[in-house]
């Protein structure tokens, strides 16, 4: 998005007067702004707020909801599956270009772990996010209302396995809004509550660094968050999480939030691709020896010429994502017009995480902060980066109106079936809420 936005800017007389075509595909009509997830999970920000509507912004590009299946870059095809192409069954449509950006992300990486898929849920999605807020808040219900031990016991423990920044910053942010929301249940207390973060390795937040790691976990175990480094999930069937060193928690929810991989896109392509899948970029941001392709963010492997280290790649982050776009969009204009081409070169300046409302750790330009000063800034850096001025405004407006009123702690769970209530009208199915 951020690529066809710079392009739309650049060629806006040419694509008004059809010399020029920019076609835009993604299997979702916006653009998620995931920093902003753990936020829109805890109700801070509504998620209409966390996305940014493709077809608005992009007026003078065609927007294209489909999603890629393969690639043939030797016959510049790209093989698209969309709505419509299910609605009428006649298989997927083939879209030819003369330039390939490549920036699909990536998605969660799940491992062969005994019943995760089954009840597992991620957090790469703003549908995740929601569903997993809902999720939380309906626990609580359930708890407030067995008179079964076990069952309230699991409905109020909550395991997150990662303890990179979409975990911590979910369970910072979450164990914020349920603790809130405890002093609404007649029979639920904060202490009744059960959070348990895992991760595989030492530390947590390993990009803010050692220090303001060893202070993430003396804040959260603060908190009554038990924490458990150097643990594995071993398994979650039948509802029960069993760890490495032998603990069982019975619960009803998992947060799966243990890394990332490549989208399975890049594998149906006949680009070169590392190790670990990703494209084999130069510092220019094309597709290493390959022309009229170019790649960027999660996807790309791109040499980071600031680093000290020679082969060191730039890190898979919103921080390059966002830059690296633009300079693409800029080196594909430059070829379009004879120019040469310009590397791209950013120096990693650090790391801001939210804890929670009025609680964080950054690590910026060689500083360290900690509590209130560390959430403001990350408040501050990520309104400055969320694109577009109408969603900084409706972003900003949200913050300033949670700060005169409550916190919102209501479930629309039955959002996620909204034909329940008509069905039971219509003698088809159940009542929600006896399910």
């Amino acid at each position: 998005m951020y690529t066809a936005l710079r392009l739309q800017r650049k060629l806006k007389r040419e694509l008004r007067q059809g010399a020029v075509q920019v076609i835009v595909v993604d299997p979702e009509p916006y653009m998620t702004y995931q920093p902003f997830l753990p936020e829109a999970a805890a109700g801070s920000i509504s998620p209409r707020h966390v996305v940014v509507p493709l077809r608005r912004v992009l007026p003078l590009c065609q927007v294209v909801i489909g999603a890629a299946t393969e690639i043939d870059h030797a016959e510049r095809t790209a093989t698209v599956r969309t709505l419509a192409a299910e609605e009428e069954g006649n298989g997927a449509i083939a879209i030819h270009y003369d330039e390939l950006v490549l920036a699909p992300g990536s998605i969660s990486r799940a491992l062969p772990i005994p019943g995760l898929a089954d009840y597992a849920i991620g957090f790469k999605t703003v549908e995740e996010a929601i569903g997993l807020r809902n999720h939380v808040l309906e626990q609580m219900d359930i708890a407030s209302s067995t008179r079964d031990p076990d069952v309230r016991d699991a409905a109020l423990t909550f395991v997150f396995v990662g303890g990179g920044y979409a975990g911590v910053e979910a369970l910072g942010e979450l164990e914020d809004m349920a603790r809130y929301a405890t002093r609404y249940y007649h029979n639920i207390a904060p202490e009744d509550l059960r959070w348990v973060l895992v991760e595989a390795t030492g530390r947590i937040l390993p990009e803010v660094g050692e220090e303001l790691g060893r202070y993430t976990v003396r804040e959260l175990r603060g908190r009554n968050i038990d924490v458990r480094l150097d643990t594995r999930l071993e398994s979650c069937e039948n509802r029960v999480a069993v760890l490495s060193d032998g603990s069982r928690f019975p619960t009803r929810t998992v947060v799966w939030t243990a890394g990332v991989k490549p989208h399975p896109i890049l594998a149906a392509t006949d680009l070169p691709r590392n190790d670990h899948g990703r494209l084999v970029c130069t510092a220019a941001l094309t597709v290493d020896g390959v022309e009229h392709a170019w790649a960027a963010g999660d996807a790309a492997a791109v040499p980071d010429i600031t680093a000290d280290e020679p082969g060191t790649i730039c890190a898979p982050n919103a921080q390059h994502a966002v830059r690296q776009a633009k300079v693409l969009a800029e080196n594909l204009l430059a070829t379009l017009h004879g120019r040469p081409l310009t590397d791209y070169a950013h120096k990693y300046v650090g790391s801001v995480a939210s804890l929670g409302l009025h609680k964080g750790v950054a690590h910026v330009y060689g500083r360290k902060l900690k509590g209130y000063p560390a959430w403001f800034m990350h408040r501050a850096y990520h309104l400055s980066r969320v694109p577009t001025f109408n969603r900084k405004a409706r972003v900003f407006a949200e913050w300033a109106l949670a700060g005169l009123f409550k916190r919102e702690i209501v479930s629309l769970g039955s959002l996620e079936n909204p034909r329940a209530e008509f069905e039971l009208a219509a003698g088809t199915g159940r009542h929600p809420e006896a399910s």
